[in-house]
């Protein structure tokens, strides 16, 4: 039986003073969920790590992520993350997942583990000189955005655009594209979505074998994600609830 809070409902967000309390049993239900799917889809659960995004959510919620185990933490403002990361210290893997605008890049670049969200040279190019400049003999991880969805409401690139992009990255100093992610269209079925950019990476991996990653899968298409190859999942509300108002 799933654990749940007598307090905070499963639609509620998550207060901070509750946080310690109620992330930690929602995040033990999302665990289950890539679990149950992965062994569904014949895959290992440990095959698929899980981004917790703390978007809109204070520093002492997301600290109960990471008290209960949680490493991998998510952003997708650049001033969020900045003042998280300065908030909770050592102990967490950071990454961004939101669209990244060049004059934000060299707050991001050596503070994040991985870069989900590149999907155009020219800012790949900026997170290259950023490396050099300022963190030259180390690499920043990034995956490239692909609107699978073919949705103009979404970032990405184009499928046709994905490999010509990739290619381009791999000659820049100081990067390395190690994946694919993306984002389904709202209200639509994403399977067919994520279908699309596995085999995307599946023909890439042939020609570049660095390109491994398939982030994508929320709170509301986990199961369907992990079941369709992703190797990362990006889960904020089933974590933490809905983002407070602004």
């Amino acid at each position: 039986m799933e654990m749940c809070s007598p307090i905070v409902s499963d639609d509620s967000p998550t207060p901070a003073a509750d946080a310690e309390r109620v992330v930690p049993a929602r995040l033990a239900a999302v665990r289950r969920r890539i679990d149950e799917a992965a062994r569904r889809a014949g895959r290992s659960p440990g095959a698929v790590s899980l981004v917790a995004v703390t978007k809109g959510f204070d520093a002492k919620v997301a600290r109960a992520a990471v008290t209960a185990g949680q490493v991998d933490l998510g952003e997708s403002r650049v001033q969020e993350l900045v003042a998280k990361s300065r908030s909770l210290g050592r102990g967490v893997r950071w990454h961004f997942v939101g669209r990244l605008q060049r004059n934000k890049v060299r707050d991001v670049v050596g503070l994040v583990s991985l870069i989900h969200s590149v999907d155009r040279l020219p800012l790949a190019e900026r997170i290259a000189e950023e490396v050099q400049a300022r963190w030259s003999g180390r690499v920043q991880r990034l995956l490239v955005q692909v609107n699978a969805g073919e949705d103009p409401a979404k970032a990405g690139c184009r499928i046709d655009e994905a490999g010509e992009l990739v290619a381009a990255i791999r000659n820049l100093p100081g990067v390395a594209c190690e994946g694919l992610m993306t984002i389904p269209p709202l209200g639509t079925d994403p399977r067919p979505v994520f279908s699309r950019l596995r085999a995307l990476r599946d023909e890439l991996r042939e020609k570049f074998p660095e390109v491994q990653h398939l982030s994508m899968g929320m709170s509301s298409d986990v199961e369907v994600a992990v079941e369709e190859g992703a190797t990362v999942v990006r889960v904020g509300e089933a974590v933490f609830g809905p983002r407070p108002s602004a």
